[in-house]
C-alpha cells in the first residue's frame, strides 16, 4: 500500500493538517543551520510600490543635497531632471526589498523521484555595496542535491534577483541564496558559489582593475562530504 505523502506547504505557511509551519532545515543540515534557516525565512517585504511613490520626492530631494554638495547646480540644464532619475533609478537597483521568496516560488516546487545533483551556473547578479553605495556585478552558480522535491530553474535565478537588488555584502549576499534554497526544498544539501566585481575596489580605494570576490557557502552534504562538495566546484568550472 502507497504510503501517505507528506502535505506540502511553502516554508513559513500553516500547513493544511493543521501541523505547525515548516521551517525545518531538511536532512544533513546541522541544527545551527537550521537555526539561520529558519530566521532568514522570516524575513519579510520592507518596502512595497506605495512606499516607492511616497518616498520618491525625497529621494530626490537628498540627490539634490547631493549635488549641490559635490558643487553643481541642480538646476544646470543637464542636471534638472538627474535628481528624480538617480532617485528612481536607486528604487530600481534596490526593488528586492519589495519582494518576498515565498512570493516568487508560487505553485514552482515539484514532487520528483530525482536525488542527483541540479546545477544552474552563471546566473547574473547585479548588486549595490552598502558600504560605499557602488555597484557590485558578477556571477551566481547555485547547486543542490533534491530530496524528492525540486524547483523550477528559473527561480533560482528569481532568487538570486531578490537578495541582489539589496543593498549588500557578497558573504551575506551568498548565505541568504543558499538559505532560502534549503528552506524552500529542504534538500540534501545546498552550494553557492558567487564571483564579483566590487566597484568599490575598482573605482576607489586601492583602485584594483582585475580584482574579483568569490564567495561561497555549503549547507549540508555539500558542506560535509568533500566528494559532493568537490563534484559541483568542478562542475561550475567546466
Amino acid at each position: 500500500m502507497d504510503q501517505p505523502t507528506e502535505p506540502r506547504t511553502l516554508p513559513g505557511e500553516p500547513r493544511e493538517d493543521g501541523a505547525p509551519a515548516v521551517n525545518g532545515a531538511g536532512p544533513g543540515l546541522r541544527r545551527s543551520e537550521a537555526g539561520c534557516v529558519m530566521e532568514s525565512w522570516r524575513e519579510e517585504r520592507t518596502r512595497s510600490l506605495e512606499d516607492n511613490e511616497r518616498s520618491l520626492p525625497s529621494l530626490a530631494a537628498a540627490y539634490s543635497s547631493i549635488l549641490r554638495g559635490l558643487g553643481e547646480d541642480p538646476l544646470r540644464q543637464g542636471l534638472v531632471k538627474t535628481p528624480w532619475r538617480a532617485a528612481t533609478a536607486m528604487q530600481f537597483f534596490t526593488k528586492g526589498y519589495q519582494e518576498k521568496i515565498v512570493d516568487v516560488l508560487n505553485d514552482a516546487i515539484f514532487d520528483e523521484d530525482h536525488d542527483e545533483m541540479v546545477i544552474v551556473k552563471d546566473i547574473d547578479m547585479f548588486s549595490m555595496c552598502e558600504h560605499h553605495l557602488v555597484p557590485i556585478f558578477g556571477r551566481v552558480h547555485i547547486g543542490y542535491l533534491p530530496n524528492k522535491r525540486v524547483l523550477g530553474l528559473s527561480k533560482l535565478a528569481r532568487i538570486v534577483e531578490i537578495y541582489s537588488r539589496r543593498l549588500q555584502v557578497p558573504e551575506r549576499l551568498t548565505k541568504q541564496i543558499a538559505v532560502a534554497i534549503t528552506e524552500a526544498l529542504q534538500p540534501s544539501g545546498v552550494g553557492v558559489v558567487v564571483e564579483a566585481t566590487h566597484m568599490c575596489m575598482v573605482m576607489r580605494g586601492v583602485q584594483k582593475m582585475n580584482s574579483k570576490t568569490v564567495t561561497s557557502t555549503m549547507l549540508g552534504v555539500f558542506r560535509e562530504d568533500p566528494k559532493t562538495r568537490d563534484e559541483f566546484l568542478t562542475l561550475i568550472r567546466t
